[in-house]
């Protein structure tokens, strides 16, 4: 405080020096002498400020910021899994069309669409009027050719004829046999029946129109053996394997279930580089459809003693690089640490850290964007 006092006598004596000596604040000479008398005085108050600044410091020195208030969390390593999603479609795994034989004229189509049939129900008959004149030509002629051959083989017997004549008697008959049964065969396919039990999905004939041989009548669907097809980029052949479990969403159903690969494609489609994977679907009781849209997860990538991190407390800085703060302890004291991050895979939970934290480091998950490196923090519990 003497020091103080001194100093403001000395400011006091050069103020009162320079007004004992009369300037003339006209002339330019006056003028110069006048700037260079302020000019000494402010040296001389500035001085004296900066003086006092310093000993008002020491004897009442600034308050200490306060901390920022942050919430954090212990990190902990644990399985890492990502998934992806993909869309695939509902198929049924019996679906067969009933079709004739021989075709012909439908003369009868006894189902309707949406009907359920049992396997072997008659489903249609196919008119074999043609065929049924034919079989009765050639019995005529069979009969007159067992006649014939009976005479020959009898005047054979008594050494009367020649063979040739037997011979041909005999070969003709057995021709007209083989002819008659072949034929024969055909009329019994004039009924198709049902080689699956289901329903009737579609029916492509009707009554009176005519059928070509394997042409289809009606399509039959066993919506009781369902499954699901998915068609996967080729990149993730080596991620997927047959047994894997998978999660099925159903959108228009709004439900979810568990499932497993039954089957992987052995081909690669070479127009969209994908191949097809079955996966064994319940039917819940007639809910699934053919063709209904699902939505299939695959984990395809597993990691273990993994740190995951949420994505909301990564930040950036100037340089592009990922950082994120973690509470440590300095002289006692909570600060904030800034980490360089090198990240990995992500999902919906985080992203992996490969590089900058680790286990039991305390991460600072909300207030981290007031943050500096280096800044005091207080650590508030949920």
């Amino acid at each position: 405080m003497k020091r103080l006092a001194y100093l403001l006598s000395i400011t006091v004596f050069l103020s009162c020096q320079s007004r004992d000596q009369p300037v003339d604040p006209n002339d330019i000479e006056g003028k110069r002498t006048l700037l260079a008398e302020k000019k000494k005085a402010y040296k001389a108050l500035r001085g004296e400020i900066d003086v006092l600044t310093r000993e008002l410091n020491r004897l009442d020195p600034l308050k200490e910021k306060a901390a920022e208030k942050v919430r954090t969390k212990i990190l902990a390593s644990k399985e890492f899994k990502r998934y992806i999603e993909v869309q695939g479609r509902v198929v049924a795994d019996d679906m067969v069309n009933a079709s004739s034989a021989v075709g012909g004229r439908l003369t009868q189509v006894l189902v309707s669409e949406g009907e359920y049939v049992k396997r072997g129900q008659l489903i249609a008959t196919t008119d074999m009027e043609t065929t049924e004149k034919q079989i009765a030509e050639l019995q005529t002629s069979l009969d007159l050719a067992t006649t014939v051959f009976e005479r020959q083989e009898r005047l054979w017997k008594k050494d009367i004829g020649s063979e040739i004549q037997y011979l041909e008697a005999k070969s003709n008959k057995e021709r007209l046999e083989n002819s008659l049964q072949t034929i024969k065969s055909q009329t019994s396919k004039k009924n198709i029946y049902a080689p699956i039990s289901g329903t009737v999905e579609k029916k492509y004939l009707s009554q009176g129109e005519t059928a070509g041989p394997g042409m289809p009548i009606v399509q039959i669907l066993n919506t009781g053996k369902t499954k699901v097809i998915a068609d996967l980029q080729e990149s993730l052949l080596s991620s997927i394997k047959k047994g894997d479990r998978v999660s099925i969403y159903y959108p228009a159903l709004d439900k979810t279930v568990d499932s497993r690969v039954t089957m992987i494609g052995r081909t690669i489609d070479p127009a969209n580089r994908t191949f097809k994977v079955e996966l064994s679907a319940s039917n819940m009781g007639g809910l699934l459809k053919p063709n209904l849209l699902a939505q299939v997860k695959f984990n395809d990538l597993t990691k273990s003693n993994a740190v995951i991190i949420p994505l909301d407390v990564l930040q950036e800085d100037v340089a592009g690089n990922k950082f994120a703060y973690r509470a440590i302890t300095k002289d006692g004291k909570k600060i904030a640490e800034k980490v360089l991050l090198e990240l990995g895979e992500s999902n919906e939970e985080g992203v992996t850290v490969l590089i900058g934290l680790k286990a039991g480091d305390e991460l600072v998950v909300e207030g981290a964007k007031k943050l500096a490196d280096g800044k005091k923090i207080t650590i508030v519990a949920e």
